[in-house]
């Protein structure tokens, strides 16, 4: 079940918000649940105290106490994974949140239109990061990781380096092992030595992999054109 917020204090605004969002689940064919605010103290409250978790966050930036802006700062370290969809009329927001990795921004006078959009699109993503998870076994300890949460491997000498919200874990398996082991498209290769999961790239610049977590990683000349390649490939079959 996919869990949404809808946050803004306009209480028109939250209610059309919520049956478009709604109707995004009954087309994607998901069950979810949706949690209205009207105002952003509340739903902070809610996901600080642990009370609710929510894998979709729609803010309006203009609220007053806590804007969306200074909201969507404060709810990251609770919720690094959640999808956050900006709603605003204002368009230099759109530079600032592209800098808070925000999943979209959408534009007030154009909420019919790009909304559903956003959040069809931000649904297809949760669901494709959830569910699949890399087993790694000894005879000490069993350890899974989901793929989701997986940023990236690196090869460490005879061992594979599996870099992953919950830290590093290593594994006693070449790095090609790994990669044939997961077998699954988000993850290719930047260069011989580092598999990347394309779900967590933000950038690819001046040679760079910028990932969510603030990781910079060197693609090699040989690879970087077919990482844009698969990259856009991916991103075009699955959003």
């Amino acid at each position: 079940m996919l869990h949404i917020a809808v946050c803004d204090d306009d209480t028109k605004a939250v209610q059309t918000h919520k049956q478009i969002a709604e109707e995004c689940l009954r087309q994607c064919g998901s069950i979810g649940e949706i949690n209205a605010y009207t105002d952003s103290e509340n739903l902070l409250y809610d996901i600080a105290e642990d009370k609710f978790y929510f894998d979709l966050i729609l803010l309006d930036i203009e609220m007053p106490g806590s804007s969306g802006m200074e909201l969507a700062d404060k709810i990251k370290p609770y919720l690094p994974n959640a999808k956050i969809i900006f709603i605003t009329s204002h368009i230099e927001y759109a530079i600032d949140a592209f800098e808070l990795a925000v999943f979209r921004y959408v534009p007030k006078n154009d909420i019919g239109k790009r909304l559903p959009a956003a959040i069809q699109d931000a649904i297809k993503l949760i669901l494709i990061e959830d569910g699949k998870t890399y087993t790694i076994q000894t005879n000490s300890r069993l350890e899974k990781i989901p793929y989701k949460e997986i940023y990236y491997i690196e090869r460490d000498g005879k061992n594979a380096s599996i870099t992953a919200d919950s830290g590093i874990s290593k594994v006693r398996k070449s790095l090609g092992q790994v990669y044939e082991e997961l077998g699954a498209e988000e993850f290719i290769y930047i260069d011989r030595g580092c598999i990347v999961n394309i779900i967590h790239i933000m950038q690819v610049r001046d040679g760079m992999a910028i990932l969510k977590n603030g990781a910079s990683l060197p693609i090699s000349r040989s690879h970087l054109q077919e990482v844009k390649e698969r990259i856009n490939i991916y991103w075009g079959t699955h959003i």
